[in-house]
């Protein structure tokens, strides 16, 4: 028989969340559904020998790798290739001649490499916030490097895009990330969580830090595994998902993300997939598409820290 002994107490997770009576959202011109679009950039920010890592990039490429230790990968290295010198573009495009609002999840070395990619995506409107300095996975590293390389990715992400991050989004993180974000300061929220179809309030330390959940579902990252989209399966998937929050959101709105990756979605095939469900969103009455900063300074107006975290401070309350 085997015996389980807690590791801490209080047990630190939250799986009630709002206990099946979410707040009412009270979305901008009583949208039923707030969309949020992310592009993530990461294409000269993931593992590489050049970089000073121990191997080549494995995650998320168009065919079954394993990395290459003190190698590089030429193979994996020119798809990721493909999203910086074509496929940004054609999302670009897609969403541009649409008027639709984009997050950017920028990796901080990705940026400096692509400044012209940050350039176009700020000429649209485009938020472009943090996807920390590289993509490679802090789970494996100290909290003193990953502390090091939250405040660099700040500093780079200033340099390129003249304002410093408001929100943040490592990804492949670890179980010390949203505790150095908030130690850092200046996030109005982050997105490091899947766990509900709304923005919610956590405390960390005494802080109060507004979560923008983020997706893993309808994500494009699912047409690179085995057990992944095909075809249009991935539009008619988040077709199905919004026809269901648009008829819960007839008296309880939600959001919904959608992540996208320049050298996934910015395939030609998988582009024109893509485009079936932007032209549903674009002309939705009942849609709200925002950038996630426009989604957490609304979730901080109509509800504030203050109502969920009585004991806690937020350092941003005179903003809301």
């Amino acid at each position: 028989m085997t015996t389980t002994h807690p590791i801490e107490q209080p047990y630190p997770r939250d799986l009630s969340g709002y206990a099946g009576r979410p707040p009412h959202a009270g979305w901008p011109g009583g949208a039923k559904v707030a969309v949020s679009f992310v592009i993530n950039l990461e294409e000269g920010g993931e593992n590489n020998v050049l970089h000073g890592d121990a191997a080549s990039e494995a995650f998320l490429t168009e065919e079954p790798t394993t990395a290459l230790s003190g190698r590089r990968n030429l193979n994996v290295e020119s798809q990721y290739e493909y999203g910086t010198r074509a496929g940004f573009w054609r999302l670009h495009r897609l969403f541009a001649e649409r008027s639709l609002p984009v997050t950017v999840f920028g990796i901080a070395e990705s940026m400096r490499r692509n400044p012209g990619l940050v350039a176009a995506a700020q000429e649209s409107g485009w938020e472009i916030a943090s996807h920390s300095l590289r993509w490679i996975n802090y789970a494996e590293v100290g909290s003193d490097v990953e502390r090091d390389h939250i405040a660099q990715a700040v500093r780079i992400h200033t340099d390129v895009a003249g304002e410093p991050p408001a929100g943040w989004y490592t990804g492949r993180n670890s179980d010390s990330t949203r505790r150095l974000v908030v130690e850092h300061g200046g996030f109005l929220y982050d997105s490091d969580s899947f766990s509900d179809d709304l923005p919610y309030w956590v405390d960390v330390d005494g802080i109060a830090q507004l979560v923008v959940p983020y997706t893993l579902d309808n994500n494009d990252g699912r047409y690179v595994n085995t057990y992944g989209f095909q075809s249009e399966s991935f539009s008619a998937y988040l077709t199905r998902g919004l026809e269901q929050l648009l008829d819960e959101g007839a008296d309880s709105p939600k959001m919904m993300s959608i992540g996208l990756h320049l050298r996934i979605s910015g395939r030609p095939g998988r582009a024109a997939d893509l485009k079936r469900f932007l032209g549903l969103v674009a002309s939705h009455p009942d849609v709200w598409v925002a950038r996630r900063i426009d989604i957490a300074r609304h979730w901080r107006s109509v509800h504030p820290a203050k109502n969920w975290l009585p004991d806690s401070a937020d350092p941003f309350a005179d903003m809301s």
